[in-house]
């Protein structure tokens, strides 16, 4: 059997790749328990030696991954870069706290006693990665994983297949021992077979929510760990103080960038009556400033969506919220790209929504966004609530008392001021509610991917 990626950009065939057999994924289980029980062993400078080669390795093939990228999930080549450098940024970060964040933690002194408690690695970590963003959402896993002594099997999405295989490449390139670093072309069904085996310790999963039930289903029969990232419907309040013109501009590219398909794209926003007609204006007209095309063009700034199923989602929760009464800005015809169908689909901003309209209440990904008007902070944060998904929220503002003051009562795992979509790698990256549980990133992602293990030593004499 063999999986294809069939390419947004031009709807032909891009990568044809045969699914791993049944004897090929024991195999790559038991390779990677055998190079985990050497891999532990090995001091964190040692492996911080290895996973450094890396990054230098797969930054050495910027341009051709960007490339990649683009033939097979669609971003324009001008954004496409920004993942593998992202990538380097979010590994260099979990290589250098590594060393504090697996440290013994040690209780006060106890005559007699030596008393400690190890972080030690849970074993094979599976991590399956999406297709949005194949790189940066794999690293986030993959190397704290490797840094804390496990071994590692990426299943990467059957869109973006060379992602997995540009990761082995640089990882055999900075010479990391057999059975660390293992991918597979999996089905669903191989992928919930291969949850359920005895051989994988932990599961990572970056997806959508249907995705993370299935995944919880299949590990619910053996107790290991499960992180799931599950993506979301994210809001930005925008203050009656908030600058217009650079707020807008933040936003719109905070809600299109990727063709808005991002788990924590902006895909509501709620601005302060006083100024929602400036505002919008000024959404619109950065809007319009976009560029759609073919994403290996230098001038495109919006290329199609991941295939044309997407755009027909994302064009029918705009003909619901219309037959509703929501008023578009966008003129579609203006893009001559939509009239070939296929998954180029136009950028779109609504007003005149509700929370009873499909666009302000399930998870869009893609290009199109609702702005409602509020009179308060108070309504603000009702509707910025009123959501199953909190990954991330925004708010636009001068004053930070006002933004902490919001933010303390919006129930997300990151709360921004005047900035969206954006992971520090030295912050949690974590989510409620339905964007799922567990975190990836900062010293707190090393707990996600270790187990604790007390030492109680009574010392003779």
């Amino acid at each position: 059997m063999t999986l294809q990626t069939i390419s947004p950009v031009d709807g032909q065939l891009y990568v044809e790749r045969d699914v791993a057999t049944s004897k090929e994924i024991l195999r790559a289980v038991s390779r990677a328990r055998c190079g985990q029980t050497a891999w532990r062993a090995a001091g964190i400078s040692q492996r911080a030696g290895y996973c450094s080669q890396f990054v230098k390795a797969f930054a050495a093939n910027s341009a051709e991954i960007a490339e990649e990228i683009s033939w097979q999930m669609g971003r324009p080549i001008l954004h496409a870069p920004g993942e593998v450098s992202g990538v380097a940024e979010r590994a260099r970060y979990m290589i250098s706290v590594a060393e504090e964040a697996l440290a013994d933690i040690e209780p006060d002194p106890k005559p007699g006693f030596r008393r400690f408690i190890a972080r030690e690695p849970l074993g094979v970590v599976l991590v399956i990665a999406p297709w949005n963003y194949p790189f940066l959402t794999a690293i986030n896993a993959v190397m704290a994983a490797i840094m804390a002594g496990n071994a590692v099997i990426l299943k990467p999405s059957s869109q973006t297949p060379l992602s997995a295989e540009r990761f082995a490449e640089a990882f055999a390139a900075a010479g990391l021992p057999d059975g660390v670093f293992q991918f597979l072309h999996l089905t669903r069904e191989d992928t919930a077979r291969l949850i359920g085996h005895h051989g994988i310790d932990h599961v990572m999963f970056t997806g959508s929510v249907g995705g993370g039930r299935s995944i919880k289903r299949s590990a619910a029969r053996r107790f290991i760990g499960v992180g799931l990232e599950l993506g979301g419907k994210d809001p930005a309040y925008v203050r009656v103080d908030a600058p217009v013109e650079f707020t807008a501009k933040q936003l719109v590219d905070g809600a299109l960038y990727n063709a808005g398909q991002s788990c924590c794209a902006v895909e509501r926003i709620y601005v302060h009556e006083d100024i929602f007609e400036d505002f919008v204006a000024a959404f619109v007209e950065g809007t319009r400033q976009l560029q759609l095309g073919d994403p290996l063009s230098p001038a495109t700034t919006l290329g199609p969506v991941v295939r044309p199923q997407a755009a027909a989602f994302v064009q029918g929760q705009i003909a619901d919220a219309v037959r509703e009464g929501a008023q578009t800005w966008i003129d579609p015809s203006a893009y001559p790209q939509t009239r070939r169908g296929g998954a180029y689909v136009a950028p779109q901003v609504l007003t005149n929504v509700h929370h009873g309209m499909r666009i302000m209440k399930e998870e869009t990904f893609g290009p199109a966004v609702g702005i409602m008007k509020v009179e308060s902070d108070d309504e603000a944060v009702a509707l910025m609530n009123d959501s199953p998904f909190g990954l991330t929220g925004s708010v636009w503002t001068r004053d930070e008392s006002a933004a902490m003051a919001v933010g303390n009562r919006v129930q997300t795992g990151t709360w921004f001021m005047n900035r969206c979509d954006y992971l520090d790698p030295a912050l949690a990256w974590t989510g409620v509610k339905d964007s799922g549980q567990g975190c990836t990133l900062s010293r707190i992602g090393y707990e996600q991917l270790t187990r604790p293990r007390s030492f109680h030593l009574k010392l003779s004499g």
